[in-house]
Formats: C-alpha cells, structure tokens, sequence
C-alpha cells in the first residue's frame, strides 16, 4: 500500500478532510508500530476561520507550522494534558489544516490499549474507545508533541493510500467544541463516515 504524496496535502483543504476518510494513519515508535485508518476529521481554513489556530494571521509559537508547505504534522497540547494531531494542508503562507478526530485500529490494538489503560470495559467497548477522539487516538498511538512538524511523507509518522470512501457514504456536520467561533462555529466542515462506531460523537 502506497503512501499519500505531497500533491495530496497541497489542495484545497475542505476536500482533503472529506479525502482522508479511509486513510490509514501509522506511527512507528521503539514500542511497536500502530496503525488506525481515518473515520473523522475536520477542516481547519485559515486567517477567514474563527475556529482555527491562524485566524485572523496569528502566526505565533505552535501555529507557525501551519504556514509552511502541506504534509506536515501539526500536533499541540490542549487543556494541558492531551494531544491532538492535525495535516497541514495547502502551500506555504496558506494556513489550513484538518484535525484527524478518530480512528478504527488496525494494528498494534494491544499497544494502543496499554497506552490508553483501559480498565472496567468489555473488548468491544476497548476496541471501540481507543482512538474515538482527538485526544484518545493521540495518546493510543504515541503521537505527541514530539512529532510536531514531521514530514508526513517519512518513514515514522505517515498516511498510507487505504481506501477511499464513496461520496454517499460521507456525512458532515458542523466542528465540535468550537462554539466560540461565531458563525464559523455552523460551517459544516465535520467529516465521517456514516457507519463507522468509531467516530467521537454520532452525530
């Protein structure tokens, strides 16, 4: 299975989130590797967004990833203490990116579990609440804020080809915890794929 090239990141970022769904996320670490293909995501478009990190130009600290070319991991900390993983997408000084929301595991399932420590759940309710969120996909596959700005065309932190959903089989709703943004907060930029048990909120 073939990774995404660059072309892939560089478009228009509404599409490459609908886009990602059925991708396969791997993260290579010295524990094992972890691999969970895409079944929520988020589009994040630039200075014009209210939700998104580089509204209205801000470039600073964590957000200056997001003005370089597409194909990069931009991975920061929220409420202190869970990471989230987004794919910077378009070229340099276009500030976009989509947030990768949840997963289904494919491989490393035990690794994932132990990373998470789940306890007092059935084998389904573990499988299912692995990577269901931003934050648990994060913590499950060891992504942190150590890969911050990795190429995600290396041989750690990749996207592979998977398999691409059919349009009919794609819902959208508006983005989650982004009520402060106004009317952006409505934009219906929330990708899923309708009969996944994987996403974070079935809605």
């Amino acid at each position: 299975m073939k990774k995404l090239d660059r072309a892939f990141f560089l478009r228009d970022t509404i599409t490459v989130a609908g886009d990602l769904l059925g991708r396969i996320l791997v993260h290579h670490t010295e524990e094992g590797l972890t691999a969970g293909r895409i079944v929520e995501t988020e589009a994040y478009c630039g200075v014009s967004d209210a939700a998104c990190h580089s509204a209205k130009g801000n470039r600073q600290g964590r957000v200056a990833i997001m003005y370089g070319e597409g194909g990069f991991a931009y991975v920061y900390l929220i409420y202190g203490m869970y990471c989230c993983m987004n794919v910077v997408t378009r070229p340099e000084e276009h500030p976009e990116a989509v947030l990768i929301r949840a997963l289904e595991p494919l491989e490393g399932v035990a690794l994932m579990a132990e990373r998470r420590n789940q306890k007092g759940l059935t084998e389904e309710q573990q499988w299912r609440a692995l990577c269901s969120g931003p934050g648990k996909l994060c913590q499950a596959m060891a992504i942190d804020r150590s890969c911050y700005g990795l190429d995600l065309l290396g041989d750690k932190l990749y996207l592979l080809e998977g398999q691409p959903i059919a349009a009919e089989e794609v819902g959208t709703t508006a983005r989650i915890n982004v009520s402060y943004a106004g009317e952006a907060a409505a934009y219906p930029w929330r990708f899923i794929i309708k009969d996944s048990s994987y996403v974070s909120v079935a809605k």
